[in-house]
């Protein structure tokens, strides 16, 4: 596999000089659809990006095409999750950066020490950071530095989209808090597809559960639904959520396991989780989708 990647990249590299983007604006490459959104936000009409996810797509699962190395060596600069949420990219980027730049993943620019710790997962974090607001804005405070360091010409208009995206961020907060405040705190157990919810739960004192774990390449087994459905009785959960980058059957299953033993849940709505929703529609934007997601919890756990 690492052979193959290398001659990839090989070959990318030297039809690169014919397809470079030559309107003298940076080539920026992004992984999943919330760092497309956020990099768009800040870099505005003075960059050419291109998202290598899109809408639905599953980032743990993820794998590097050939179109996808050679935007990648096309790239003046690449911006990435990290923390091992794009499992499968990790080889290829490990490649780039020891051939021709070295990619930039976002979550490990993160305090370690704040972070959700993990013995399941490679990174030994949850990598699901963006679901604290407070990351998703250091996130933006280093595209900005970077996307200056690389383009100092534009660097006052990247400084200028950071304030206002910035500001965007903290009415988010706001508005989410007050929406999270109208559901009693007993009821805030919120039953999802992965566990990709744990730093919301943390940021806004929820109880988060999924069935499946960190990474949706585990598979959740029959002692898993049955083990999960016995808490979803015992705390008497109205509603359950289905999440849109992730099959829906394993809570299909949940929620059948729990109607056999005489009891009721409904699936509450999709939630976006590890991907934004339709490019054009509001949960196809990092704050859009983050609103959706928190009036859908709250009015199904109401």
């Amino acid at each position: 596999m690492k052979k193959i990647i290398t001659i990839l990249i090989v070959i990318a590299c030297f039809s690169c000089k014919n397809n470079q983007q030559d309107n003298g604006k940076l080539n920026v490459v992004t992984t999943t659809t919330m760092i497309t959104d956020l990099v768009k936000n800040i870099g505005g009409d003075d960059i050419n990006i291109q998202g290598l996810m899109g809408s639905g797509v599953d980032p743990h699962l993820y794998k590097a095409s050939e179109g996808d190395v050679t935007k990648l060596v096309e790239a003046n600069v690449i911006f990435y999750n990290g923390l091992h949420l794009e499992g499968k990219l990790v080889e290829v980027f490990e490649k780039m950066g020891t051939a021709t730049k070295t990619p930039i993943a976002l979550g490990e620019e993160l305090d370690k020490r704040t972070l959700i710790g993990s013995d399941y997962f490679a990174s030994n974090y949850d990598p699901h950071v963006w679901f604290d607001i407070k990351y998703f804005s250091q996130f933006a405070k280093k595209v900005t530095q970077v996307l200056s360091e690389k383009d100092p010409e534009h660097a006052v208009n990247f400084k200028a989209n950071e304030t206002v995206y910035l500001a965007k961020l903290e009415a988010l907060e706001v508005k989410i808090k007050a929406i999270i405040e109208t559901l009693p705190q007993e009821k805030r157990i919120l039953v999802t597809a992965h566990d990709a919810f744990n730093y919301f739960g943390k940021a806004y004192d929820f109880e988060v559960v999924g069935l499946q774990g960190l990474s949706t390449a585990t598979e959740a087994g029959v002692q898993d639904v049955q083990k999960l459905s016995a808490f979803i009785i015992e705390k008497n959960i109205k509603a359950i959520f289905v999440e849109s980058s992730v099959p829906k059957r394993t809570i299909e299953a949940l929620q059948a396991a729990v109607k056999s033993k005489g009891h009721d849940v409904e699936i509450g709505g999709t939630l976006y989780s590890d991907a934004l929703g339709s490019a054009g529609t509001t949960e196809g934007t990092y704050i859009g989708m983050f609103e959706y997601n928190v009036k859908t919890i709250v009015q199904a756990l109401k």
